[in-house]
C-alpha cells in the first residue's frame, strides 16, 4: 500500500511571500510511514511559492526520488510530514494546534515536534516546543531526536520510572548533540500523555501552563540564573552569575538549563524538571510555548484568552487561540520568535 507525504515549501523572505505561502509537493511512497510528525526542518531550505518545475522529456527524466522515513518501530505514530520553515507556521492536528511566528531575527530559531497515536492509541502522544539560541541547530536537533530518545527509555522502564526515563532522554539528546560539534543551544518543554498520565518536563525557559477549571497552573518553572536554587547550583560548581543590564546571566546566556551550549556545559545542564499528573475532567487544556509568549503574556491571561475558544463549544478553535495569544504578545512589543502549542486534554481522557 502506498501513502502520501506532503512536503510544504516556502521562502523565509517575508517580502516575497504570497497570500498562500506554501506549495505542497506530493510524493508517493511504497511503505506506510509510521513515526513522528516533525514541524520544522533545515533553516536554509527555501523555495519560491511561485516555482514551476521544468518540463522533462521521458528520455531525460531523472531517477526516482526516494525520501527516507524514520520508522518508530514498536510505536505506531502518525505519518511523517516534514516541512521547511515557513513564516508563519500553523498546524492543526487531532487534539492539538501549533502556531509559530518569526521575530526580528534573520532566521526562525524555534522548533516543535509531535508524536500522536502512540502504540496505535489515539489517547497517547508526545509534544514538544524548542527555543534555540545562538542559531537553530540545537532546537532542530532536539525536535528531531528528543521524542525518540524519551520513548526509547520509556519502553524499557517500569511505569514508576517515567521521570527517570524522561531525564535520560533529555541527557542523551544533549550528549548526542555535543558530539556533532555544533554551536548554540536550545530550551525545551515536553508533554508526554500516556496511560492516563500527563508528564510535563522542561529545561530552560520554555513553559507549560495548564487550565484547571479556568485557573492557570504553571506546570514548569523557568530555569534562569536569577532563580535562587539555580544560582546556588551554578556557583557551587564554580560558575559565576552576573547581572548585566538588568538580566542575570551565565556568561552571555540568560537561561541555566538546556540542550547544547558547549562552552558553558559545566553549568548549563540538560537535566529537566518533571511533574506528573493524572488526567482528570477538570484538566482542560495545556499551553506549551517559548518565552516569546511568556515574556509578554501572563499565565492567567493566556488561559483567559484561550479558554473561550477551547472549552464549552462544539468545535474547539485551538489554532485561533494560538494565533490570538501570539498577536497579543506582538502587540505588547515582543520581537522574539513565538511558538505556541495548545493541547486539548479532553481529547486524551
Amino acid at each position: 500500500m502506498s501513502s502520501t507525504i506532503k512536503i510544504s515549501t516556502s521562502t523565509l523572505d517575508t517580502t516575497k511571500l504570497s497570500s498562500s505561502p506554501s506549495s505542497p509537493l506530493v510524493l508517493r511512497l511504497h511503505k506506510q510511514p509510521i513515526g513522528m510528525t516533525k514541524a520544522f526542518n533545515d533553516d536554509t531550505a527555501s523555495t519560491s511559492s511561485s516555482y514551476q518545475p521544468p518540463t522533462l522529456s521521458k528520455r531525460n527524466r531523472p531517477a526516482r526520488l526516494d525520501i527516507p522515513v524514520r520508522n518508530m518501530g514498536f510505536r505506531c505514530g502518525s505519518p511523517v510530514s516534514p516541512a521547511v520553515v515557513v513564516d508563519p507556521m500553523e498546524v492543526e492536528g487531532e487534539g492539538y494546534s501549533v502556531y509559530c511566528k518569526k521575530g526580528r531575527r534573520q532566521a526562525m530559531e524555534d522548533r516543535y515536534s509531535t508524536v500522536v497515536n502512540l502504540y496505535g492509541d489515539s489517547k497517547q502522544a508526545l509534544f514538544g516546543v524548542f527555543d534555540g539560541h545562538g542559531g537553530a541547530k540545537a532546537a532542530e536537533f532536539a525536535a528531531e531526536n528528543l521524542a525518540t530518545n524519551i520513548l526509547d527509555e520509556v519502553e524499557v522502564r517500569d511505569e514508576k520510572e517515567i521521570e527517570e526515563a524522561v531525564k535520560s532522554g533529555y541527557l542523551l539528546t544533549d550528549s548526542d548533540f555535543l558530539k556533532e560539534d555544533l554551536r548554540g543551544g536550545s530550551c525545551c518543554v515536553t508533554a508526554l500523555i500516556q496511560n492516563g498520565n500527563l508528564v510535563v518536563s522542561n529545561a530552560g525557559d520554555c513553559r507549560a501552563v495548564m487550565s484547571r477549571g479556568g485557573v492557570a497552573e504553571a506546570l514548569t518553572s523557568d530555569h534562569r540564573p536569577s532563580r535562587k536554587d539555580e544560582k546556588h547550583r551554578i556557583e557551587t560548581l564554580g560558575g559565576y552569575v552576573d547581572c548585566c543590564r538588568g538580566v542575570w546571566r551565565i556568561g552571555s546566556l540568560a537561561v541555566s538549563r538546556g540542550i547544547g551550549d558547549r562552552t558553558l556545559k559545566q553549568w548549563v545542564t540538560a537535566e529537566p524538571e518533571t511533574r506528573i499528573l493524572r488526567l482528570e475532567s477538570d484538566l482542560e487544556f495545556l499551553i506549551l510555548a517559548s518565552d516569546g509568549l511568556w515574556d509578554k503574556v501572563s499565565n492567567q491571561e493566556a488561559v483567559d484568552i484561550a479558554r473561550p475558544l477551547c472549552i464549552g463549544i462544539k468545535n474547539p478553535e485551538l489554532l485561533a487561540a494560538c494565533k490570538d495569544l501570539t498577536a497579543l504578545s506582538i502587540s505588547r512589543g515582543s520581537t522574539d520568535d513565538i511558538s505556541v502549542m495548545l493541547i486539548h486534554l479532553g481529547h486524551f481522557y
